[in-house]
């Protein structure tokens, strides 16, 4: 009989500690909950356009021409170019559009937290779709800092 208790506590032991770490592992976030967790907040359209954006290694990989309104959000429009994304010529870019909830400002720069260097290579050239937003116009964006 004491035989019995030991063995069904040890699974009773046994299934709570499975379900403790089922519960301790990390909660896949969706990009809009991380950019909630990061403070958004309000800034000019106007003073993103000509920011630079960097990688995790405080590369350039392109400069923000335009924010736009499309079906799916809002999208950063940078001009990315794999090597000397700083220079200002457009020769080798590929437009690329970056969803808001991936980056934050960083300082007088944007940081592409979840948006990496083989994201940006591997994102499909953007076609001019959405509405731009004017300069005087305020959304929201989330703040880092490294």
């Amino acid at each position: 009989m004491a035989a019995a208790v030991l063995l069904a506590a040890a699974i009773g032991a046994g299934s709570a500690a499975a379900q403790d770490k089922a519960e301790g592992e990390p909660k896949q976030l969706s990009a809009q909950e991380k950019m909630d967790r990061r403070y958004p907040q309000a800034v000019r359209v106007g003073f993103l356009v000509g920011l630079p954006v960097l990688d995790s290694r405080d590369s350039t990989l392109g400069t923000i021409r335009a924010v736009v309104r499309t079906p799916s959000g809002i999208v950063l429009v940078v001009p990315y170019r794999a090597w000397l994304g700083w220079a200002p010529t457009d020769w080798g870019r590929k437009t690329v559009a970056v969803p808001i909830e991936t980056v934050a400002i960083l300082g007088r720069q944007v940081a592409a937290l979840d948006f990496s260097r083989a994201d940006f290579a591997a994102a499909p050239a953007w076609l001019a779709h959405g509405t731009p937003l004017a300069g005087d116009e305020t959304i929201r964006i989330a703040v880092t800092r490294r």
